[in-house]
């Protein structure tokens, strides 16, 4: 069946760059090692999500999600550590710098990362043994539902700013993993980017303002981070404005191919 081929083939392309940031992780020397190997996670959970039915695939998109939580306070912490060295508080950056290696070792072993590369290369010959008739079309009405959720969320001015981000996030990574259920233009893929990225940079400075308010070494920056996180909703919401008429007017259903 090309759907399940098509599946697999896109679950063994993600498995090299996953094995590969782990490579890079384990090296201790890659700022971007930990980002990288939480963007083939979040690949692989686009691919799974809507599949969730077929045996196996919960349980492997479960260990994915647990993944990205432990690693979600690791990365916070490195991105903090960037603003810090960005603002020459190199003290700051070095205490932080200590517990971050030191967060890095606990994750390289725990049995949860240890397991996972091997539990993704199984679940695709299992897929293709058990993947039901009516994957496909589950698969469709799914993706078209979380597009129906990201619309009324975005027409609702006082929907969670923090939960608005991870749909918009989750869409568009369903939308490069599902092109022919999700054919999203450039214009609306851009959209959905720019408005990830406006989010991203609120919630961050939103963390760093919460973790001054308890870290007395980083007071010297929270005017700065307070002025920014104004301005950063100030351009998400103006982004959001514009993404619900881009998604309404350059989305379709699915592909009749």
């Amino acid at each position: 069946m090309a759907f399940v081929e098509d599946i697999v083939t896109q679950l063994r392309r993600l498995e090299p760059a996953l094995n590969e940031a782990l490579l890079r992780l384990q090296q201790a020397q890659d700022s971007e090692a930990l980002h990288d190997l939480r963007v083939c996670l979040r690949r692989i959970r686009s691919l799974l999500r809507p599949l969730r039915g077929c045996p196996g695939t919960m349980r492997l998109d479960r260990a994915a999600a647990e993944l990205g939580r432990l690693t979600t306070p690791l990365r916070d912490l490195e991105v903090l550590i960037a603003e810090l060295t960005h603002h020459r508080l190199d003290w700051q950056a070095n205490v932080r710098q200590s517990d971050l290696r030191a967060r890095f070792r606990q994750l390289l072993a725990h049995p949860q990362l240890i397991d996972f590369p091997s539990r993704l290369h199984a679940w695709p010959r299992r897929f293709r043994r058990t993947a039901p008739r009516a994957a496909k079309h589950r698969l469709n009405r799914r993706l078209q539902r979380q597009q129906r959720q990201l619309r009324r969320a975005l027409a609702d001015a006082g929907y969670d700013r923090h939960r608005l981000r991870l749909l918009i996030k989750r869409l568009r990574y369903a939308a490069e993993a599902y092109p022919q259920y999700l054919p999203f233009s450039p214009a609306a893929t851009a959209c959905l980017k720019a408005a990830q990225n406006a989010l991203g940079d609120w919630h961050d400075r939103e963390v760093w303002c919460l973790l001054a308010e308890h870290q007395a070494d980083l007071w010297p920056l929270l005017p700065q981070w307070q002025a920014e996180q104004r301005q950063a909703l100030a351009n998400a919401d103006a982004l959001l404005t514009a993404l619900l008429p881009v998604l309404a007017a350059k989305t379709g259903g699915a592909s009749r191919s």
